[in-house]
């Protein structure tokens, strides 16, 4: 029941134009927030090495390369998306 209101409210809603879209976020903010998600996430990998691990330094060290392979992997996911023509109008 829920799932049929929002998927109704979904086809009923106008489409926003890019330009009404990209109003509606400033990039500084799409930057900020992608950093704390980053920490939050490195965060939370650090945590859960701890509780695995019990050392804290063997935690932190795998939270350290958590945050910079991550950015890496993302960085050609995004690229090897680029190649993708589904869902691009």
């Amino acid at each position: 029941m829920i799932l049929d209101s929002i998927a109704t409210s979904r086809a009923t809603a106008p489409e926003k134009s890019f330009r009404e879209v990209q109003n509606t976020e400033k990039a500084l903010r799409s930057v900020v927030k992608a950093i704390s998600w980053r920490i939050v996430g490195t965060i939370d990998t650090v945590v859960i090495s701890w509780l695995i691990t019990g050392k804290i330094t063997l935690a932190l060290s795998i939270g350290l390369i958590e945050v910079v392979t991550k950015m890496i992997l993302y960085f050609f996911h995004e690229r090897i998306w680029n190649f993708i023509k589904w869902g691009k109008q």
